[in-house]
């Protein structure tokens, strides 16, 4: 159940009015922390306009789906929560199988947004901003083939509020993660395994037959795009600091640009791009 999505950006803001005000937040937060994945979906389900999961297809986020499956069809419906997933157009071709399998699985509706260029693939890419982008500028390569593309999906969609896959387990800025955060914009982000760790997941995964992606069985955890992804750090053995320690080996980045200010990026990418322009017009 898949829907590519590429069309032009819309119009409207990408401001949202608040579904909550900040006392609001703080009380949820209160209430919420300490319970389990499956109350704080529920309870997502229950209170959040124009909710969908975003998902790179992780370790985490299948376990969400599943976990948003059996809520659904605890109340007869088939799933509650549609899915984004972002083709940055450089996945490995496991995680664009598990896509289309995992939607399939649960039934639940796929909405694949990407980079607009043409041909529609890494070559297409390649052709319009360079083939190695994510060496020679990585905020211009974030913006293009994952923050302007989830602003795309979130103004044409109506999202107001997203689930993600984040946990504080994962360390770095994850660290300080709550339930409910609220961004720039007013999107309300939910974490709703935020307590757990890998091994926690992965065991909820084995127990009850999730699909996930093939290259874990090769000793990857945090799976992102083919260029910046590696098998975990073999000296950090089963400790939680190896799942995000194969993603941007060697860099201090830990954040792909979708949690990271929205209009920064957008500012940055804008008048960068203009000035290349302006320098190309006057022979610069």
């Amino acid at each position: 159940m898949t829907s590519q999505d590429q069309a032009g950006g819309s119009s409207r803001s990408d401001i949202l009015t608040p579904q909550y005000n900040e006392q609001e937040i703080a009380a949820f937060n209160a209430e919420l922390e300490g319970k389990s994945p499956q109350e704080i979906l529920i309870w997502a389900v229950d209170h959040l306009d124009g909710l969908y999961q975003t998902t790179a297809f992780g370790l985490t986020g299948t376990a969400a789906l599943d976990m948003i499956s059996k809520i659904s069809l605890d109340r007869h419906e088939i799933h509650l929560v549609p899915l984004i997933f972002l083709d940055t157009l450089h996945h490995f071709p496991e995680t664009l199988a598990l896509a289309q399998t995992a939607s399939d699985h649960y039934l639940a509706p796929l909405h694949t947004y990407a980079p607009q260029v043409e041909p529609l693939n890494a070559e297409g890419f390649a052709a319009k901003y360079g083939s190695s982008l994510w060496e020679t500028d990585e905020a211009a390569y974030d913006y293009l083939v994952k923050v302007e593309p989830a602003a795309r999906a979130y103004r044409e969609l109506g999202v107001r509020a997203v689930i993600t896959g984040r946990r504080r387990s994962q360390g770095a800025e994850r660290e300080g993660l709550k339930v409910l955060e609220v961004d720039e914009r007013g999107l309300i982000k939910v974490n709703p395994l935020i307590s757990w760790t890998f091994k926690e997941v992965k065991a909820y995964i084995d127990k009850e037959d999730v699909p996930y992606n093939t290259l874990l069985d090769q000793g990857y955890r945090s799976i992102g795009d083919v260029h910046s992804t590696a098998p975990p750090d073999p000296s950090l053995a089963d400790s939680d600091a190896a799942e995000r320690s194969g993603r941007w080996a060697g860099k201090a980045k830990s954040e792909c640009g979708l949690h990271v200010n929205y209009f920064d990026m957008k500012a940055r990418f804008e008048n960068k791009s203009n000035g290349t322009e302006n320098a190309t017009a006057t022979g610069a």
